[in-house]
């Protein structure tokens, strides 16, 4: 089993936004997947990044700093940057790693940020 077969990653790019779907393990092992899809030029361009993870099973720490690398790499570039809530062992770490209070977490991929 490879790290595809462990993670989704569905780039969705809409008029003001860019939402990466991630779906199943964000690890070691595929975190490098993530960031590749962040990197893309056709994903840059959009003013908001929204990383929907609302069917992310599971994140580990290098999960975790690709998140926080993602939110980094927006602030540099003025761009918005959320997250929806994944399941609980996300939100759990989310909560005790204290990155949660550091990251923009919305409902839906599709909420308007104010």
């Amino acid at each position: 089993m490879g790290a595809g077969d462990q993670l989704s990653i569905d780039v969705r790019r809409e008029a003001d936004r860019v939402v990466i779907r991630l779906a199943g393990e964000l690890d070691m092992a595929n975190a490098p997947l993530l960031k590749a899809a962040i990197e893309q030029e056709d994903v840059e361009g959009k003013p908001m990044l929204v990383l929907d993870m609302q069917e992310l099973k599971f994140i580990d720490s290098t999960g975790l700093r690709i998140v926080l690398w993602a939110r980094e790499r927006c602030q540099e570039r003025d761009r918005e940057f959320a997250l929806t809530p994944g399941s609980q062992q996300v939100q759990r770490l989310l909560a005790v790693s204290g990155a949660g209070e550091h990251l923009r977490i919305i409902a839906s991929a599709d909420d308007m940020l104010v």
